[in-house]
């Protein structure tokens, strides 16, 4: 049984949804459907729900190089967003901005990716 559930979770994992899984410094060049993972970096333009959208720039998760790309987004946005969080969304480059499908965008949770904090004092 363990067997079973260790191929599903390997299968899951590298087949997922299909979609690419990109950063700032490497979604350049990539046409179709990807999905973005980044360090949300101010500022933050406009409203989520208004025609232009919300416009933020991301940037590489804990990397010293300097790539960003700017997102556009329509949608929901969760209570957790701002700058400085972790976010995955998808969408598509275009002419240099990454636009993100609509609702697709969601916050990581800080504390599942912190290290683990020791019992030793």
């Amino acid at each position: 049984m363990a067997a079973a559930l260790a191929v599903f979770v390997v299968y899951t994992a590298l087949a997922g949804n299909g979609v690419a899984q990109l950063t700032p410094s490497t979604v350049a060049g990539h046409s179709g459907t990807v999905t973005l993972v980044g360090a949300v970096v101010g500022p933050l333009k406009g409203n989520s729900y208004e025609r232009g959208g919300l416009r933020f720039h991301l940037a590489d998760i804990g990397s010293a190089t300097p790539a960003r790309v700017l997102v556009d987004y329509h949608g929901s946005v969760p209570d957790l967003f701002k700058v400085g969080r972790h976010i995955v969304v998808n969408g598509t480059m275009r002419n240099g901005v990454f636009v993100a499908q609509r609702g697709s965008l969601v916050t990581k949770c800080p504390s599942k990716y912190a290290p683990a904090k020791s019992s030793k004092t």
